[in-house]
C-alpha cells in the first residue's frame, strides 16, 4: 500500500489499487490517511459550511434517494425561490456560527433562466460581501450560467457523481451519468471551483464504491471539495427500506479520498445525525476536514450547533476562521 500512496498528485488510479487501499487493515489505511492529510492539510482544523434550501421541492429528476423528487410522496412541500434578503439573513447566522462557506441548493434539473437565475446572482453577490465562501447547488447549467455566476463571485459549484458509472442506472434515470460530467467541465471552463462528491448506503457494493472514487480522481484537477454522504432514509422514496450501512465502510470511503485526492476537503456530510461521536472521531482521523453545520441539511435532519460545539471540544478540534 505505501509503495501506492507515495506515488504524488495522480489521476490515473486504477480500480485494483483502489481496491487495495479501501480494503487494507483499518489502522493501517487510517495511519496512512493521516500521513496524506498532515502533509497538506492542518490536522485539527475543519471546515465548517452552511447549506440552505433555496428552492424546495417539485424536482423533476427521481433521484430514487431525494425526498425533494416530484416523483415521490414524502411529505416535502414545494415552495418557491427565496427572497434574496431572507438567504442573506441566513448566511449571517451561519457566519455567526463559525462557518466560512455558505451553500445553497435548489431542486432545479435546469438552472432557469431570467428572473430566478438573476436573484441567485444577487444572493452569491450578497454572500460573498459578507466575507463567506459561496457554493451553489442548482442542477445542470450552460457554459453562459456558470460564467455569470463566477462573474458574480462564486466560489464553488457542487454537482455530486453520486455513484459509480455501472450502479448510477440503479438510482436516475432521468439524469445520464455523462450530463453531470458536461456540468463539471462547465463550472470548471468558467473558473470556479468544483465541488463533487457522492453517496453510500444506497445498495452498492465496495466496486461500486471504488468506481465512484476512480470517477472523482481521475478529474483534472481533482475537486476542492469532496462531499462524502452516507445515505439518509426518507420515507416515500424507493431506498427508503435499505438496511444501515456500517460507518467503518464510511470511514474507509473517507480514508480512501483523502488518499487518492490530497489536496481536497473531503467532506462528512449526510448521514452525521446516525452516526456515534466514535464514529465521527474515525472519520475526522481517516481525512475528513469538513462539515456542514446547522440542524438541517436541505430537507433532512443535521446535528445542531450545540452537538456539533460539545463533539469538536471533546475531540480538540476547531473550525477554520479564514474561508
Amino acid at each position: 500500500m505505501g509503495t501506492l500512496i507515495d506515488a504524488g498528485l495522480r489521476h490515473d488510479w486504477r480500480l485494483a489499487d483502489i481496491a487495495e487501499i479501501y480494503t487494507a487493515p483499518l489502522v493501517e489505511l487510517i495511519f496512512q490517511a493521516q500521513l496524506v492529510h498532515r502533509e497538506h492539510h492542518r490536522a485539527t482544523e475543519v471546515q465548517g459550511c452552511m447549506l440552505l434550501s433555496i428552492k424546495t421541492g417539485g424536482c423533476p429528476e427521481d433521484c430514487g434517494y431525494c425526498p425533494q423528487s416530484a416523483h415521490y410522496d414524502t411529505g416535502v412541500a414545494r415552495e418557491e425561490l427565496l427572497g434574496v434578503e431572507t438567504a442573506l439573513t441566513a448566511a449571517r447566522n451561519a457566519r455567526d456560527q463559525g462557518a466560512t462557506r455558505f451553500c445553497m441548493g435548489a431542486a432545479w434539473r435546469n438552472v432557469p433562466k431570467g428572473e430566478p437565475f438573476e436573484r441567485v446572482l444577487q444572493m452569491v453577490r450578497g454572500v460573498r460581501e459578507l466575507g463567506l465562501e459561496a457554493c451553489c447547488t442548482l442542477g445542470m447549467l450552460t457554459l453562459e450560467q456558470a460564467e455569470a455566476l463566477a462573474d458574480a463571485g462564486l466560489t464553488a459549484y457542487n454537482h455530486n457523481l453520486d455513484t459509480s458509472p455501472g450502479f448510477y442506472g440503479e438510482i436516475i434515470h432521468t439524469r445520464t451519468y455523462q450530463e453531470r460530467l458536461d456540468t463539471i467541465d462547465r463550472v470548471r471552463r468558467a473558473g470556479i471551483t468544483v465541488c463533487c462528491g457522492g453517496i453510500i448506503g444506497m445498495g452498492e457494493d465496495r466496486e461500486a464504491r471504488y468506481g465512484l472514487l476512480q470517477q472523482l480522481a481521475s478529474l483534472d484537477p481533482h475537486p476542492e471539495s469532496v462531499p462524502v454522504n452516507m445515505l439518509v432514509r426518507v420515507k416515500g422514496t424507493p431506498l427508503a427500506d435499505q438496511p444501515a450501512t456500517d460507518p467503518l465502510e464510511l470511514v474507509r470511503t473517507i480514508a480512501t479520498a483523502r488518499i487518492l485526492m490530497p489536496l481536497a476537503r473531503v467532506r462528512l456530510s449526510a448521514g452525521r445525525l446516525s452516526l456515534s461521536e466514535e464514529a465521527q472521531a474515525l472519520c475526522f482521523l481517516a481525512g475528513a476536514n469538513s462539515v456542514f453545520l446547522g440542524d438541517k441539511l436541505l430537507t433532512t435532519p443535521n446535528p445542531g450547533q450545540n452537538a456539533d460545539a460539545r463533539l469538536f471540544e471533546r475531540l480538540g478540534l476547531r473550525l477554520t476562521e479564514e474561508s
